[in-house]
């Protein structure tokens, strides 16, 4: 059974979605605040279900403060291109524009389910990253990467043949250690992950602009 956090303030949405899910199997656990929210992100969904306009803060603030990494999928009452593509490019998966369809929500909630589960273990060569136990594997043994190292491993095996820049990368590690990043930095971690990998072709570097895994 999935488990699935719906943070959303409107009673009538509320019910509409937890009678939606429920019907087709789903966990449905609530938070009709931000602060509420907070209580709960701790605890393992399979997706989180985010409104972005909220009485006690802005959803996509709270989203790049505290579900970074996290499978989540916005509401929004604004079809406001701006909006969406700070969602999208923030790293949600999907958005869905109030009033919705029940049928449009579950098949956009069983689309991420399955690009998810289907991406839990993601392999280029012969390095695999395990994305659900948050190990890597070269040549089928497991190496050990520093948090920091395993979250850009991730993030760029999680957007294979994209580049990700390296404003992206630095902002990620601001994210984690709150302390302000130099350039030379990241470049710094980035010769650290390739020698652990033993492989200075996984991660590409596209100069001037960041890196990119190729699948």
């Amino acid at each position: 059974m999935y488990s699935i956090l719906l943070i959303e303030d409107n009673e009538y949405i509320i019910k509409g979605i937890k009678y939606l899910l429920e019907a087709n199997n789903f966990k449905v656990t609530v938070a009709s605040t931000l602060n509420g929210a907070k209580t709960l992100i701790e605890n393992k969904y399979d997706l989180i279900i985010l409104d972005l306009m909220l009485p006690d803060g802005d959803g996509l603030d709270f989203y790049e403060e505290y579900l970074k990494n996290k499978a989540t999928l916005v509401l929004t009452a604004k079809d406001d291109e701006d909006i969406i593509s700070s969602s999208l490019d923030s790293g949600i998966e999907d958005y869905i524009i109030k009033p919705f369809r029940s049928k449009e929500l579950l098949a956009r909630i069983n689309k991420i389910l399955k690009r998810n589960k289907d991406n839990e273990i993601i392999t280029v060569g012969n390095v695999s990253v395990d994305t659900e136990a948050g190990r890597v594997f070269v040549d089928n043994n497991e190496i050990i990467l520093t948090s920091l190292e395993y979250r850009i491993l991730l993030l760029l095996f999680q957007n294979l043949n994209r580049i990700v820049t390296r404003d992206i990368l630095i902002d990620r590690i601001w994210d984690i250690t709150h302390k302000y990043v130099e350039d030379n930095t990241l470049t710094v971690y980035i010769k650290r992950i390739r020698e652990k990998l033993g492989n200075d072709d996984i991660i590409k570097t596209i100069k001037g602009i960041g890196y990119r895994v190729d699948k």
